[in-house]
């Protein structure tokens, strides 16, 4: 199994721990906003690092490593993710998953397990609009199964959005706030570009944009916050 990244530190992508980010590569979105297109087809990385060398870095990061941030790309289309886990687990380090949320049965079994901390999960748009912002055809009846999966797991959890212009308007956000209802923790993540982002022209809202959009989805999530900006 080859680790398409390595973010040997990180103080943002798991809240509340000191963290490290490994990327696996492969995805079955096509957003086109997307920061990591290049792990997208999962292209054998000329700078990755083996499993085994995750594993030795991770043992000497033991008390000084709170957790483990796993990403992508979209980590459960990864075969070796469940035992990825388990030895990371068995080092005992906490672990955060992000994810599409687009298979459900991976995400389930790594809740049966126990194998899970936390999981960020990506809401992409209001379901009427997630197709276009995904760049693909979307099965919802996952995501909706993802979602309440994660809302009743009875571990840490967050859902974001990256809010795009022109991609989003304020209806996804009218959509968004009662198809969330009930979740303890959701975000809006003004989108930044880079130069691995797959598509031009797109932007990042103004303030008062993002400022509209918080106070439509703190209707219903009254501590939906904004990330980043």
């Amino acid at each position: 199994m080859t680790i398409n990244g390595l973010q040997k530190l990180t103080l943002l992508d798991y809240p509340g721990h000191t963290a490290c980010t490994v990327f696996l590569g492969g995805c079955n979105f096509r957003c086109p906003f997307c920061h990591n297109f290049e792990l997208v087809e999962s292209p054998a990385p000329t700078d990755g690092i083996s499993e085994q060398e995750l594993l030795a870095f991770l043992s000497k990061r033991r008390g000084l490593l709170d957790g483990v941030c796993i990403s992508g790309g979209e980590p459960t289309l990864c075969p070796r993710l469940t035992q990825l886990i388990k030895s990371i687990k068995d080092l005992g380090f906490k672990v955060k998953l992000d994810t599409n949320g687009s298979n459900p049965q991976i995400i389930r079994g790594l809740l049966n397990a126990n194998l899970l901390d936390y999981i960020a999960m990506d809401i992409k748009a209001a379901p009427e609009n997630y197709e276009k912002v995904a760049g693909v055809c979307v099965n919802m009846n996952a995501i909706e199964q993802s979602i309440r999966m994660i809302m009743d797991s009875g571990i840490d959890y967050e859902f974001r959005t990256t809010v795009v212009e022109p991609l989003h308007r304020l209806q996804d956000f009218q959509a968004i706030g009662p198809w969330l209802k009930g979740a303890k923790g959701y975000f809006l993540q003004p989108f930044v570009d880079r130069d691995t982002v797959p598509t031009e022209g797109l932007a990042s809202p103004s303030e008062e944009t993002l400022q509209k959009y918080l106070k439509e989805i703190q209707r219903f999530l009254p501590n939906a916050q904004i990330r980043g900006k």
